[in-house]
């Protein structure tokens, strides 16, 4: 035998398990990662990507947000109890940038939105909500403003843009409230002119209607319309506004508007089962977004238009016979880009793109949008800063090579 081999055979002729073909059993016998867990793997691990999204982080990373909370908070206060202390100081802080007179706290904005729609509804006698068909509450939340709260759901505009003056003045019958979505998300997160937006305003006064904005995004959209959040905040008579979405809380949302408003909404929000004993984590990582994060959303917003831009150049040098970016100039920091190839082939593709070149610049999930179309939504944070043009248009012109074969 030579020196230094193990002799692995019994007496018998077999051989024994070794620790190697264990190990190799084991895996084997392991599930394969799905689509979804190797696209988030690949996002983490990637030394670039256009976001990085606190809430598929890990728990680790997310806890150690909280590590900035003293200077967003005085932490020798008493913590929370159903609502008051932070949470209290969260309220006024948001009433204050959206220039209402109060505002309230609620753990989700699909309760958020149905508390003060229902509310309006008893004020104004209708519980009838004239709203886009792609708005958040019809494509994402399961009817839960006719199953849960009594209200009426009137659609209306075909278009994915949101609604104009003249489709609100020629909607056939009455409604109480006018929902806006701010950006619409599924339509591409696009946003109205300033011009356009109040006068869909005047034209649903003319109907006697009340104005809500669902904000869930409405922090990015000052650079669109060029306008402080005051005075976009200011045209309609409630406002709804996210935590998490652009700024990165671990979760929540608030309701905005007139104080006898808000003090019924608080009413509704226990009734809801929405006043949570504690709520501190939440509500400082809520305080430390709005410190952080809203001064920088500019500035995503204005080089989203760099990606965007960089993007088509890209997908155009790589050979694509068709795409679409969504809108041309971005709304906001988030956009959609849109393919001509079947969704789990796309998926695929970016997956490995990322695995393989460390960049990831399509870390989000696609969609269908029909037979051989697939879409999904770029988000532009603080990491997409770190590239330049050129690093945008390199990175999708190797991506729409991998599609095209070339």
């Amino acid at each position: 035998m030579i020196a230094g081999m193990t002799d692995t055979a019994d007496h018998d002729g077999t051989t024994p398990r070794t620790e190697r073909t264990e190990a190799t059993e084991q895996a084997e016998e392991a599930p394969s990662p799905t689509p979804r867990e190797r696209r988030i793997a690949a996002w983490r691990n990637a030394p670039r990507v256009l976001a990085r999204l606190g809430f598929l982080a890990p728990l680790r990373e997310r806890l150690a947000l909280l590590e900035a909370a003293g200077d967003a908070y005085d932490l020798d206060e008493t913590s929370d109890i159903y609502g008051n202390g932070v949470v209290e100081a969260l309220e006024k802080r948001v009433a204050s940038l959206l220039g209402t007179e109060a505002a309230a706290f609620f753990p989700t904005g699909t309760m958020a939105q149905q508390v003060a729609l229902r509310c309006w509804a008893g004020r104004t006698g209708n519980p009838a909500v004239a709203l886009h068909p792609l708005s958040h509450p019809e494509v994402h939340e399961r009817n839960a403003f006719s199953q849960v709260s009594g209200l009426r759901p009137v659609r209306f505009g075909n278009e994915p843009r949101l609604p104009t003056a003249e489709e609100v003045r020629g909607l056939e019958e009455p409604f109480g409230a006018l929902m806006l979505e701010l950006p619409l998300r599924d339509a591409g997160f696009v946003l109205p002119t300033w011009e356009e937006l109040t006068e869909v305003v005047d034209a649903a006064r003319e109907r006697d209607a009340v104005v809500h904005v669902d904000g869930a995004r409405l922090w990015e959209c000052t650079e669109h319309f060029g306008q402080p959040l005051e005075e976009i905040a200011g045209l309609a008579d409630s406002v709804y506004v996210s935590f998490y979405k652009s700024l990165d809380a671990f979760g929540g949302a608030a309701i905005a508007g007139p104080a006898s408003l808000v003090e019924e909404a608080k009413t509704w929000r226990h009734r809801y089962g929405g006043t949570v004993f504690q709520q501190f984590p939440t509500a400082l990582s809520a305080l430390i977004g709005l410190d952080r994060e809203l001064p920088r959303l500019p500035e995503y917003v204005r080089h989203a238009r760099v990606v965007a831009a960089a993007l088509r150049k890209g997908l155009e040098a790589g050979g694509l016979p068709w795409f679409r970016v969504h809108p041309e100039v971005p709304h906001t920091h988030d956009f959609q880009v849109w393919l001509p190839y079947e969704t789990e082939f796309v998926a695929e593709t970016a997956i490995r793109a990322g695995e393989e070149t460390g960049a990831m610049l399509f870390a989000n999930h696609w969609d269908p949008k029909g037979p051989g179309l697939t879409f999904t939504e770029v988000y532009v944070r603080a990491a997409a800063l770190e590239w330049t043009a050129g690093d945008v248009r390199e990175a999708a012109t190797d991506f729409a090579r991998r599609l095209t074969g070339t």
